[in-house]
């Protein structure tokens, strides 16, 4: 890609953001028997999300393959919101999963499964406290208040495909925030932000859950995603508000994850209804 202003892409030209380092990625993540086949670091793209869904339309892209971007011009977050951030702030990349030997019916789990890598990954590398809101958002707490510093974004990618995105804030200071809701690793107080143990730490936990749920069968249960994903939930046990398709809304309290990864709500009329698809809002705290 050529940059629109070379001067800006200056590999260091924020000397507190380094760029990431591709070769030292591979030599980390990329091993015989492994999930990944290669990781692939551009200086600038719409979305990695976008490309790789592409690429794997047009063919001859195997599982694995992860592209990373040190800027993202165009990203797209759940209900086609966008959003950007400052190049080499964040972490921006995208895998593609082959699931198999999975059900279809249980692909949906793979955003929650990877919301549980996110925040086992960053606890790790960065110290960091994360809570999970369902069914996409990583939470950290800046000055006791709870904020959204990444989001997650599942699209398939032909029969046999699912591309996972992941945007994390990583360095962003408080007046680059988007929106003032807004956090990062770094506002809530991050051990390090090096995005380059941040992203080996996500990536390794991504395939280590994605090897467990994959050996299950996509029983959410058996493999323990279930039971992890419920205990990092922040959005369970709380009155939500729940804006559904068809210009509908639900309230009441989250009261559970069933077996298809849906919210269970309790209403006040004393229905408890799951949720698969829907923009949540938390109404009070936990």
């Amino acid at each position: 890609m050529t940059p629109q202003n070379p001067s800006d892409d200056s590999r260091w030209s924020d000397l507190g953001r380094p760029p990431l380092n591709a070769a030292a990625l591979r030599r980390g993540l990329v091993r015989d028997g492994g999930l990944y086949r290669d990781i692939e670091v551009v200086p600038r793209t719409g979305s990695t999300n976008s490309d790789l869904v592409a690429r794997a339309a047009a063919g001859g892209v195997g599982e694995g393959v992860v592209l990373v971007a040190e800027e993202q011009t165009a990203a797209r977050g759940r209900l086609d919101r966008w959003w950007s951030a400052p190049p080499r702030s964040g972490l921006f990349f995208s895998v593609l999963l082959r699931p198999r030997e999975v059900p279809v019916e249980r692909w949906g789990w793979l955003p929650l499964l990877t919301g549980v890598a996110v925040a086992t990954g960053l606890a790790r590398a960065a110290g960091v406290d994360t809570a999970l809101k369902w069914p996409n958002d990583l939470l950290v707490t800046v000055g006791g208040e709870e904020r959204k510093a990444g989001g997650i974004l599942a699209e398939r990618a032909g029969d046999d495909g699912v591309v996972i995105g992941v945007g994390i804030n990583v360095s962003l200071r408080a007046d680059e925030l988007p929106v003032p809701q807004a956090g990062s690793l770094a506002l809530a107080g991050a051990a390090g932000t090096d995005r380059d143990p941040l992203l080996r730490a996500v990536l390794r936990a991504l395939e280590d859950w994605y090897g467990r749920w994959r050996a299950a069968g996509g029983d959410p249960s058996v493999c323990g995603l279930q039971e992890t994903y419920t205990a990092g939930c922040a959005t369970l046990g709380r009155t939500v508000r729940a804006e559904l398709p068809g210009d509908r809304s639900v309230v009441g309290e989250a009261v559970a994850l069933d077996g298809d990864g849906r919210l269970v709500i309790a209403t006040g009329e004393g229905v408890q209804e799951p949720v698969g698809a829907g923009d949540i809002v938390h109404l009070r705290p936990a």
